[in-house]
């Protein structure tokens, strides 16, 4: 007999794979950037690009178990735009922040740290399976630009983000300046 569909929210829920619990991990991400988007309306630019992005974290999610639906093309757009954040906001972003602010940047925050999620349960699946490296690096830069949409949100709706300044790791900003220009300098 026929299992009734009423009772089945997810046809995968019993497998023992970690592709189920990354489908789930990207299902969450793509509704959180729905609820981002309920939130978003007065900020055109971010608006317009979680449009965009909404429906490519669903095709990330059946990448894994169907048919690659990321595509160069996707990686490259998510690039310019992230560099589009990156170039409006300057030194707001060379620093770690409080995830806090208005309503519409905290929830972009919660999309960060699913996205981040989903980059660790993409991870699981790569030690079952073959994983495609473009899906790793769309996961990761989507991370990434949702970061920099919280706090280009904050800024257009007014909020100052509050700066976060580790007790765990009170070096490490130094140090990497300290390479960097130690690596600028010997290119020179």
């Amino acid at each position: 007999m026929k299992k009734d569909m009423r009772y089945i929210c997810y046809p995968f829920m019993r497998e023992s794979a970690s592709t189920v619990d990354f489908e789930i991990r990207t299902d969450s991400l793509t509704t959180r950037i729905g609820e981002a988007l309920s939130l978003i309306e007065d900020v055109e630019k971010v608006q317009t690009d979680l449009r965009w992005l909404q429906p490519l974290a669903y095709h990330l999610n059946g990448s894994v178990r169907g048919k690659l639906a990321i595509f160069p093309e996707d990686l490259q757009r998510l690039s310019d735009i992230y560099d589009e954040y990156v170039t409006e906001l300057g030194e707001s972003i060379e620093q770690f922040v409080l995830p806090q602010g208005t309503h519409a940047a905290t929830v972009l925050h919660v999309c960060r740290s699913e996205a981040k999620k989903s980059v660790r349960a993409l991870h699981k699946v790569s030690l079952e399976r073959d994983v495609p490296e473009i899906l790793f690096d769309f996961a990761q830069l989507m991370a990434n630009v949702l970061f920099v949409m919280a706090v280009y949100t904050n800024k257009a709706q007014g909020c100052d983000e509050i700066p976060f300044v580790s007790k765990s790791y009170p070096e490490w900003k130094k140090k990497k300046k300290q390479v960097d220009m130690v690596k600028s300098s010997s290119e020179s």
